[in-house]
């Protein structure tokens, strides 16, 4: 098992072993994120994605995230692996593991990584259509959240 915490791989990611390089024994909650490639957006069918990273500065960016990570929830610990080139429908994009002591951090940590992943890291997808394609540089899916924050949702 690769132990580096932040990797660009182009080939399928292993999940568990993502998650392994989080997991100690003082960590009471391991929250893994996983993205996928989905078939519809915004009413348009995706045959494909092409990914594509400039990966020396996506790997310095992943260690910014977590930087950042560390001043909100300091017992955090975080892995992202994150895949490049041609993924098809249900193909695992990227995969961050976040643990720690206690659940709620680790769930803050993940989500709060995936979004600064999006609007940060020089990863950039071309999208494959049945009537065409598109380059997206900017992932942040700003629709979900007309304030740029996430809605508090009942936990």
């Amino acid at each position: 098992m690769n132990k580096e915490r932040f990797e660009i791989v182009e080939d399928p990611i292993p999940v568990d072993e993502v998650i392994q390089k989080v997991v100690h024994p003082n960590a009471g909650a391991v929250n893994v994120f996983i993205g996928t490639v989905r078939e519809m957006t915004n009413g348009k069918r995706t045959i494909y994605l092409k990914y594509e990273a400039y990966i020396p500065m996506a790997i310095k960016q992943f260690r910014v995230i977590e930087a950042e990570i560390l001043k909100r929830w300091p017992e955090v610990r975080l892995a992202i692996t994150h895949r490049i080139g041609e993924l098809h429908i249900t193909d695992t994009a990227v995969v961050i593991a976040c643990s720690s002591p206690h659940r709620a951090a680790s769930f803050e940590a993940c989500r709060y990584a995936i979004e600064r992943i999006k609007e940060i890291v020089p990863i950039w997808k071309k999208e494959h259509w049945d009537n065409g394609e598109c380059w997206v540089g900017d992932q942040k899916e700003q629709h979900a959240y007309p304030n740029g924050e996430p809605e508090k949702e009942g936990l």
